[in-house]
């Protein structure tokens, strides 16, 4: 993990969340109280529990977008789930430690594309000599040596190595990109997941798991361009070179040091107080399942058992009908940090649609670029689209920065339409255009329903 301090921290979320501030030195106190637990000496750091958060605040204001971004900002796994699609034991549905089992395959992908990363010149060099080998076969008789362990044809062979070396250039130029070779590759068996509430499901096992030998990898010939076939032969040789057992083991740990779990709709298992009348009658059911795996057991994988005591589950909601108090108090005990995150207004919106590195207004001038559209947006035209945000907003449900999306496609549809075969390649939006494309649906409230 990088050793990043809270200001850091937070400056890298500035690049892409706009306020949220509280929010923001929450997150990075947490991130920063792992890498503190990593100092202490053996004795007390597994009594060190994560300074797990609870985000309180309406849809589209940052919560998922702080999480992913901190996920990011050092590489761990990291799992959104929405606690409302678990179910108590006994019911039908997902089972709350499969979200462990899932976040262990992603931190598994991510060690995977690490091994291959770090043995792509290897396994590059390799490729390209399997490549030669079907490009150039060697001729019969090639390396055979007579009784006095000699070469039994020098020039010959020879004259394969310097023609071999002529082709290793014109691969490396791409001279040979048009032509076709054929080779076997190993088709691996599909996983066939067995259904839900079976404990061999719960184990993540599939057919190919249990029946090992029996179903072999079944090689299969293909015929491709020699770039297609080189990016597979690459791919097959940085798997040789990777030991799959240090690979799991360094899954588990990834997943058990850095992991991030974020629980969003944590309110919509809430009881709000009258559990007993609920007709969801596995919401508590859901939290005293969710308690062992945040409080920290141990769940099994197919990879190995991981132990869920230092994962960072981060949980939100808009807590609009229940409280944070709803829930059971031990599961409230283990979500000291709890934050919550303001409605965004019209200058927020501004800075959303300007500011971060991904805003949308660099995403759809960048979109439009490969169309060879010199697109801009006047300041106006800004303040405009900001202004409708937060009107339609208040009309309807409130649905935060994500009403700047629909806004927006709707102002783009037809330029985007229309692009290929546009004759005036710079284009200006200025507030007339965007009064003109959403003013008439904004005024239409059983409009602006279905279309904003």
């Amino acid at each position: 993990m990088e050793n990043l301090t809270p200001s850091q921290i937070v400056k890298e979320l500035d690049k892409y969340v706009i306020g949220q501030s509280e929010a923001k030195r929450a997150v990075s106190i947490a991130l920063r109280n792992r890498w503190r637990r990593q100092q202490l000496s053996s004795d007390i750091r597994d009594d060190v529990a994560p300074k797990n958060i609870i985000m309180i605040g309406p849809t589209g204001v940052g919560k998922t977008e702080i999480a992913r971004r901190l996920a990011r900002l050092t590489n761990s796994p990291f799992i959104k789930i929405e606690a409302s699609k678990f179910t108590e034991v006994g019911y039908v549905g997902r089972d709350v430690e499969s979200l462990i089992r899932d976040l262990t395959e992603l931190s598994r992908n991510i060690v995977l594309e690490e091994q291959r990363e770090l043995n792509k010149t290897t396994a590059q060099e390799k490729a390209e000599e399997r490549l030669l080998d079907l490009l150039l076969p060697k001729p019969p008789g090639f390396g055979d040596v007579d009784e006095r362990g000699q070469t039994k044809d020098p020039l010959g062979e020879e004259s394969y190595k310097r023609t071999r070396e002529k082709f290793h250039k014109l691969l490396l130029d791409g001279k040979l990109d048009d032509r076709e070779v054929e080779f076997e590759i190993s088709e691996k068996a599909p996983e066939i997941h067995l259904m839900a509430g079976n404990d061999l499901e719960q184990m993540g096992m599939n057919i190919k798991d249990i029946m090992g030998g029996l179903m072999p990898s079944q090689p299969k010939k293909r015929r491709l361009k020699v770039p297609e076939a080189f990016e597979i032969l690459a791919q097959e040789e940085a798997d040789k070179l990777i030991d799959p057992e240090n690979v799991n083991q360094e899954a588990i740990n990834r997943t058990e040091q850095a992991g991030i779990v974020f629980l969003d709709e944590i309110d919509k298992v809430a009881s709000g107080g009258n559990s007993s009348q609920s007709p969801d009658v596995s919401r508590e059911g859901v939290q005293r399942d969710l308690l062992p795996i945040v409080e920290g057991s141990t769940v099994q994988t197919k990879y190995g058992p991981v132990k869920t005591d230092h994962i960072l589950f981060i949980a939100a909601g808009a807590f609009h009908i229940s409280k944070p108090s709803d829930l059971l108090p031990e599961l409230q005990g283990r979500f000291p940090i709890r934050v919550e995150l303001s409605s965004l207004e019209k200058e927020d919106f501004i800075r959303i649609l300007k500011e971060p590195r991904n805003a949308l207004i660099r995403q759809y001038i960048a979109l439009l670029e490969t169309e060879g559209i010199a697109l801009s947006f006047s300041d106006d035209s800004i303040d405009g689209i900001a202004d409708f945000a937060c009107k339609i907003n208040e009309q309807n449900e409130n649905i935060g920065a994500r009403r700047l999306h629909t806004i927006m496609e709707r102002l783009i549809e037809d330029i985007s339409f229309n692009a290929p075969e546009l004759d005036n390649k710079t284009i200006t939006i200025d507030r007339p255009y965007v009064e003109e494309a959403i003013s008439e649906i904004a005024e239409n409230i059983d409009l602006t329903r279905y279309i904003l």
